[in-house]
């Protein structure tokens, strides 16, 4: 959902990628999304195979309770660190994170 709310309608073969899940499962998770409200599936303009998935007006209300969730999930994780520590921590995370990257790909 914050993909959608942050960069609009989406292809949902984008979404399969971002999420790097099976289609079936994106397909599930949007229908889901779709019966209670908050997403709007389409046939593409450009491409009449493909769907086009876009959050609707509806979603505004969750879009605020999701950010403050993450907003106080934040608050509660980095309570007592300081400036520094919170870069070094960022820097720290985003290197395991290319090293379990790298890793994935050389499995591929």
């Amino acid at each position: 959902m914050m993909h959608l709310w942050e960069n609009g309608p989406q292809p949902q073969s984008a979404l399969v990628r971002l999420l790097d899940a099976e289609p079936s499962t994106v397909t599930r998770m949007v229908k889901r999304l779709e019966q209670g409200g908050f997403v709007r599936r389409s046939p593409s303009p450009t491409d009449g195979r493909a769907i086009t998935v876009e959050a609707t007006a509806a979603s505004q209300g969750l879009r605020r309770q999701v950010e403050n969730a993450w907003q106080e999930l934040e608050q509660t994780t980095l309570d007592g660190f300081t400036d520094a520590e919170c870069q070094t921590l960022a820097a720290l995370l985003r290197k395991a994170e290319d090293n379990l990257t790298r890793a994935l790909n050389s499995w591929a």
